[in-house]
């Protein structure tokens, strides 16, 4: 197994790891002004996603006064006659030209209507996967399943959802995104995960607080197997290769 770490600076600067008070000021510096802009960042991606939920909620409104206030068509079961008798006749059955010939003489009655405004499913029954953020959510250990329906865990302090982004350049397709995660990390105590750049997961891994890590154009992190990983900004470059 080969590590290779670094630390670049926004500001040019590159340095090896060491014990220097220099290096460890400079290094704190870059960590807060990185951390600055993801949290700019942050609050612009929130009043973005409360603007987009207002919109659906209107539309939701919308369409749930059009199937409270509209009148569609419905079916006069009194005027439906029923088969006769000898309709069916189970000779036929073993005469496969007689069933073709039946078929052929089968009437299809085509009820027109708006199946979205009839088919009413609850909101607490599904979860929106749209993107890959949202799809290592839903198969995190964030949620449970409870009598068909997929709740908040228990285990976890508080009901809000962490803001996961991860980025489009690698984590875009769902193939991709399941080839970087050995496992799906530990999530229970995660507020806000940002992943941009070539990086991978190791099995076990957990993510608390506010975790963000960015891997340089050219350059790739390895998340390790096992590793904790809280209120940490990590950039570089970080290889794990088999011996």
């Amino acid at each position: 197994m080969t590590c290779h770490l670094e630390v670049k600076s926004k500001y040019g600067h590159q340095k090896k790891i060491s014990d220097t008070t220099e290096f460890k000021e400079l290094t704190k510096k870059d960590a807060e002004i990185q951390l600055s802009h993801e949290l700019e960042k942050l609050l612009l991606t929130t009043a973005n996603e409360k603007e987009r939920y207002e919109i659906e909620f209107a539309g939701y409104k919308k369409l749930f006064q059009q199937f409270l206030l509209g009148t569609g068509p419905s079916v006069q079961w009194d005027k439906i006659e029923p088969l006769p008798s000898d309709a069916i006749k189970k000779s036929w059955l073993n005469h496969p030209g007689s069933i073709k010939i039946s078929l052929n003489k089968l009437v299809v009655v085509k009820l027109n209507g708006g199946l979205r405004s009839s088919v009413i499913v609850p909101r607490s029954r599904f979860l929106p996967v749209k993107k890959t953020s949202d799809l290592l959510l839903v198969k995190s250990n964030l949620y449970s399943m409870q009598n068909g329906y997929l709740v908040m865990s228990p285990l976890r302090a508080f009901p809000t959802v962490p803001l996961v982004k991860l980025g489009d350049n690698h984590f875009s397709k769902v193939q991709e995104f399941l080839r970087r995660f050995a496992s799906i990390p530990d999530m229970l105590e995660l507020d806000h995960l940002t992943v941009s750049g070539d990086v991978t997961f190791g099995r076990n891994v957990s993510l608390k607080g506010t975790v963000i890590i960015i891997a340089n154009h050219g350059d790739r992190i390895d998340i390790p197997p096992g590793s904790i990983l809280e209120n940490k900004i990590v950039s570089g470059n970080l290889r794990i290769l088999d011996h």
